[in-house]
């Protein structure tokens, strides 16, 4: 059998070569066929091995301006995010807008924007976004304003789950402790030099501004809780990488920001008014004017001895804000909560195994619990979320 198909592919080599011999385009057809081929190949492999900086950078370069589009009420990751992909931006000639919904109420969101003298816009609806090409940074799907929904992100860069994807480019990395690590990774990787305060940078050199790396260095250590937790090996690289060029006092300025009474009061409310049930708290803290205060509150219930995981809930307007918190392995906060408001019309929530939260309509909420009277009467709730926790769902 193998003497049968070696004399046949040596009959087919020799029709060939005849072939060949009498149409002698073929050859060169043939020839140039398998150049196009090997170009093609090589640019493919090419573009693989290409760091994400550079495709970043490639990526800005095709737009004369664009969107950097945050979260609603941006944090200091998602803030930092956005000003070191619009400085990229602009190394390549490409006019930035910064751009979020919601607010910046958390004092030491406030305090980030301020000391770091940030220009950014407020949306309500996707006509007051500034063009049409729109970079997501910290999330991935367009969430928290009228139209959101019709938008078609030309860049996504993230750290949470989620299935948004950018047209031309994406970069989710799950595994990451903050979104600023990865984009610090770009810049290490199109070997930026990190400028301090008090440093001059060299006229031919690429350099990554004081700033900026103040404010990455701040984001990776505001959602890793200071490098302690959800970190992978990257997140301290990158914070190595950034310290050559961070303002040491403007660092400090924004880590200890002044507090407002209302946050303390709030704190205060979820440790003295808790429910607990074996290793688990969840407290109702009730009607406040800063929404920000209740993630603060869960991050303080978790402090408490004996406590694994934690939800604080309270309500701001017509919405129901939820935050929680957990060290227990046997909770994964955002599914929980995923699974706690599940059955709620309009309800939002999710997040990371250590941290999530959510928002729930006031009146889907009454609809859906059948509550007589308000939400903050009711037990279901509550109950619920203990449920979901415990897995008994």
């Amino acid at each position: 059998m193998e003497f049968l198909a070696d004399q046949s592919v040596r009959g087919l080599f020799r029709a060939a070569e005849v072939y060949g011999s009498e149409n002698p385009l073929l050859i060169v057809g043939g020839a140039l066929g398998a150049v196009v081929l090997a170009v093609s190949l090589w640019l493919v492999v090419r573009w693989i091995r290409r760091p994400m900086g550079a495709r970043l950078k490639r990526a800005l370069a095709k737009r004369d301006e664009l969107v950097v589009l945050m979260h609603p009420n941006p944090d200091p990751d998602a803030m930092a995010c956005a000003i070191a992909v619009a400085y990229l931006a602009e190394t390549v000639d490409t006019e930035t807008t910064i751009q979020y919904s919601g607010q910046i109420r958390h004092q030491e969101n406030r305090a980030f924007r301020t000391i770091l003298d940030l220009e950014l816009e407020r949306v309500d609806h996707v006509t007051d976004l500034a063009v049409s090409t729109i970079v997501l940074v910290d999330h991935n799907t367009p969430r928290g304003f009228d139209g959101a929904e019709r938008i078609e992100p030309y860049a996504v860069i993230d750290h949470h789950p989620g299935n948004g994807s950018g047209e031309v480019f994406t970069d989710k990395r799950t595994n990451y402790g903050s979104c600023s690590t990865i984009v610090a990774e770009y810049f290490a990787e199109l070997r930026a030099t990190p400028v301090g305060p008090d440093d001059a940078a060299d006229e031919d050199e690429f350099v990554l501004p004081s700033d900026i790396a103040t404010g990455l260095l701040y984001g990776i250590q505001s959602d890793t809780k200071h490098l302690t937790n959800g970190c992978i090996e990257a997140d301290f690289a990158s914070s190595a990488y950034l310290y050559r060029g961070v303002d040491e006092h403007r660092l400090d300025r924004i880590a200890n920001p002044q507090v407002s009474a209302e946050v303390l009061e709030v704190k205060s409310r979820a440790i003295t008014e808790r429910e607990v049930r074996g290793s688990f708290a969840v407290c109702n803290v009730g009607e406040l004017t800063n929404a920000d205060a209740i993630p603060q509150a869960a991050d303080e219930l978790m402090q408490l001895e004996g406590v694994t995981a934690v939800v604080v809930y309270g309500r701001r307007d017509d919405t129901l804000h939820i935050s929680g918190r957990s060290r227990d392995d046997r909770v994964h906060m955002g599914k929980a909560l995923q699974t706690a408001v599940a059955d709620i019309p309009g309800a939002d929530a999710g997040g990371h195994a250590r941290m999530g939260g959510g928002q729930v309509p006031v009146e889907s909420a009454v609809v859906a619990g059948g509550m007589e009277n308000s939400l903050w009467t009711d037990r279901e709730f509550t109950d619920g979320i203990f449920d979901a926790l415990n897995g008994n769902v």
